[in-house]
């Protein structure tokens, strides 16, 4: 006979229903699921990064006006980040999803997810840039551009003079017309704020005319130090109804700002063209090139001077006179040089050796 079973002092057992237990279950799945999908997408979105597939930074361009799927993408493809699906869901709930800028990025190898999207949120692009030197034409700085293979578009030349000579800060894609368009509201900013401010009295009546003695003014020193002075001596002679005669304006007129690659010859000087300066009256009809800064602002406030002429030195730079007796005894000492380096030139070439370059030319 069997014992008898003791009775539950607190009553029948019960048990669960089945379907409670599912359920449970299933809470239990869901929120493993949840934590290792959270502790994931953390781990991508703070993470290193994929590492990068050539050198120490991965290149993605992104294209203006490209939405945040296409970004995302760029980015997935590229091997920049490791789910395009993070980056969009990161970029939506941190308001950066409509902040994202276009440009080139060089993403470091191992970088996050969140410096990635750190970096086209602030608009950190790669940095490029193009330099328009001092004195070129406009021919020749579309020219430049043109090289540029980070630049893209054709470009019509702008009228001459019409440029501001600088380093310009560039992205890859970014249309040649449109740099250009930035370079010409350079130029107009700069006079809008130094015509306002010029010396009284110039032989200079508009902007235009400013622009075109600067371009001469550019043309015919090298020097920094020499531009003042440079336009104060043309200045000078435009108010005393002289006539410039310098050499660039012919060259100009010749070549169209080419380099002659020679000294001007007596029949060249002679010959009339609407820019020879020592044929015609006042300033040629337009700019010989692109001026700078420098020498705008020269022509705009030149120094009070009595010089009216110079001439090269032979170091580069010019010999100032303020009498025409003056001026020819430095034309005498630069002729001199000239014959000195002929001489050695033929020299040098005599004995076997490379011959010398002879060919600078005076100015003014």
């Amino acid at each position: 006979m069997r014992p008898p079973v003791p009775r539950n002092p607190f009553g029948p057992a019960r048990t669960r229903p089945r379907w409670q237990v599912t359920a449970a279950s299933a809470a239990a799945v869901v929120g493993a699921v949840a934590l290792i999908l959270g502790f994931w997408t953390a781990l991508t979105w703070f993470g290193p990064g994929p590492e990068a597939r050539q050198g120490e930074a991965t290149t993605v361009v992104l294209r203006r006006g490209a939405g945040l799927s296409e970004i995302a993408d760029a980015l997935d493809s590229a091997g920049a980040i490791r789910s395009a699906g993070v980056f969009m869901l990161a970029a939506r709930l941190s308001g950066a999803a409509g902040e994202l800028k276009a440009g080139e990025y060089a993403v470091p190898s191992r970088a996050s997810m969140a410096d990635v999207l750190g970096r086209i949120r602030r608009g950190e692009v790669v940095r490029h840039f193009v330099t328009i030197p001092e004195g070129v034409t406009s021919e020749m700085a579309v020219e430049i551009l043109m090289r540029s293979p980070v630049l893209t578009g054709a470009a019509a030349v702008p009228p001459e003079g019409s440029l501001l000579p600088e380093t310009y800060d560039v992205q890859r894609g970014e249309d040649r017309g449109a740099v250009l368009a930035r370079m010409m509201a350079a130029q107009e900013t700069l006079i809008r704020q130094l015509w306002p401010q010029r010396a009284p009295d110039l032989p200079v009546r508009s902007p235009e005319e400013a622009v075109i003695l600067a371009s001469i003014v550019e043309k015919e020193t090298a020097v920094p130090a020499e531009r003042p002075r440079v336009a104060a001596v043309f200045v000078n002679r435009l108010n005393q109804g002289m006539r410039l005669e310098t050499d660039p304006t012919v060259i100009y007129g010749l070549t169209g700002g080419r380099p002659l690659g020679r000294g001007l010859r007596r029949s060249e000087l002679a010959a009339m063209t609407p820019y020879n300066t020592y044929l015609i009256p006042g300033l040629p009809p337009g700019p010989i090139a692109n001026p700078g800064r420098a020498s705008i602002a020269a022509v705009l406030n030149p120094p009070k001077t009595e010089e009216l002429f110079f001439v090269a030195d032979g170091t580069g730079g010019h010999v100032f006179a303020k009498t025409f007796d003056q001026h020819l005894r430095n034309v005498a000492r630069w002729r001199e040089v000239e014959r000195n380096r002929a001489a050695a030139a033929a020299a040098e070439a005599q004995s076997g050796g490379r011959p010398l370059d002879a060919g600078l030319q005076g100015a003014g």
